[in-house]
């Protein structure tokens, strides 16, 4: 199977105000330079927004993480896990096709998608609400035969039981994941023969199934209001904690602000100080100077698209970015895709470090990993 992007792509992408909190807190997991480390949960998240990965998604993340659009792709295309065409509007369905399964009935079970879904798989339904596809195993061999559906598991199916499940899902009803015989998780069909305080019946529903329950994102896309954000590794001070025991500064510095009394998830909400002040327009450039444009992908936070839109802007050189004043910060920041980027990466002080001549840590890893090239 070729894995290409799809040839019908979207305009444009965009986190919900939710999910860029939460990309944006996963990516102070890893020291600075290293913010290619979190390309995988980034493109999952967006697929689970979305359904599916689009070239608009894989571009911004490229844009966030400071990686060249084809680095992106490499890995989109690389794990299976990601889909690259329109999946269903309702769900997309995996069948685990691997030993267990495949003995225990997985054929009936695709064969059920045959019949009312697509005859063949990552094709649409025709009311567009439904797409399949055969999958390695899953893991879950002792409730074979399976599907994964969103991110739930629905086991011990039988074509009949399977057959009802799509009806319900086609009418809005949400099937409870996990067993669908009775099973509480893995136990013989017959009841445990020792430990018998833990048999089926103690409780509903498996851990698993009790929280997609609880939270009610079984079957659906994430838009990131779910669950709380937790950023345990920051510290109440604003520090990202490492692995040996010391703390470092977060991985995208501000200039100074009034102490104001922070959470760690409202640090990185899409809102920035920017906001508080009136814009002034810097001094732009109609071309860069004689010798040519500085490398402002150097800068952290600044990929090859970002780039392309400062020198738009009349952005050409170093010196300028660190001349910029607060309002001026904010008439930039105001004509970005990335409102709030200019503080959280330190524009400014990186650029005025580059203007003069000496080299920031992201910059030497920048040259050294080469990701940030196009």
């Amino acid at each position: 199977m070729l894995r290409r992007l799809h040839p019908e792509q979207p305009d444009s992408f965009a986190f919900t105000p939710a999910n860029l909190a939460w990309a944006q807190a996963q990516v102070t997991k890893f020291p600075e330079g290293r913010q290619a480390s979190a390309v995988i949960p980034l493109l999952w998240r967006a697929q689970e927004q979305e359904g599916w990965l689009t070239r608009p998604a894989i571009e911004t993340i490229a844009d966030m993480l400071g990686m060249a659009y084809i680095r992106v792709l490499e890995v989109a295309s690389f794990y299976f896990m990601f889909q690259l065409q329109p999946v269903g509007s309702v769900a997309h369905i995996q069948i685990c096709g691997t030993t267990s399964c495949m003995i225990c009935g997985a054929e009936d079970l695709i064969a059920v998608c045959k019949e009312k879904i697509a005859d063949k798989p990552h094709t649409l339904s025709a009311d567009g609400k439904f797409s399949w596809e055969e999958v390695e195993c899953l893991g879950s061999c002792t409730n074979a035969p399976m599907a994964q559906i969103g991110k739930d598991y629905y086991e011990d199916l039988t074509a009949k039981r399977f057959g009802e499940l799509l009806d319900e899902l086609a009418a809005g009803k949400v099937p409870v994941p996990g067993p669908q015989n009775g099973r509480y998780a893995s136990e013989p069909l017959k009841g445990l023969s020792s430990l018998t305080d833990y048999d089926s019946g103690k409780t509903r529903y498996n851990a698993s199934v009790q929280l997609a329950t609880d939270i009610g994102d079984t079957v659906k896309r994430i838009d990131g209001t779910e669950v709380p954000l937790l950023t345990p590794w920051i510290g109440k001070d604003g520090t990202v904690a490492s692995r040996a025991g010391k703390v470092s500064p977060p991985p995208a510095p501000a200039a100074p602000k009034p102490a104001v009394k922070q959470t760690p998830e409202a640090k990185f909400k899409p809102e920035t100080a920017t906001k508080e002040v009136g814009e002034e327009k810097p001094l732009t450039l109609s071309a860069a100077r004689e010798g040519g444009a500085d490398d402002l992908k150097l800068l952290k936070g600044v990929g090859p698209k970002l780039e392309v839109l400062l020198n738009e802007l009349g952005f050409h050189h170093f010196d300028q970015v660190a001349a910029w004043t607060p309002a001026q910060v904010a008439w930039v920041d105001a004509r970005l895709k990335f409102k709030g980027r200019i503080e959280r990466d330190g524009w400014v002080e990186q650029a005025r470090q580059l203007a003069a001549g000496e080299e920031t840590e992201f910059a030497k890893r920048a040259k050294k990993d080469g990701f940030y090239d196009e």
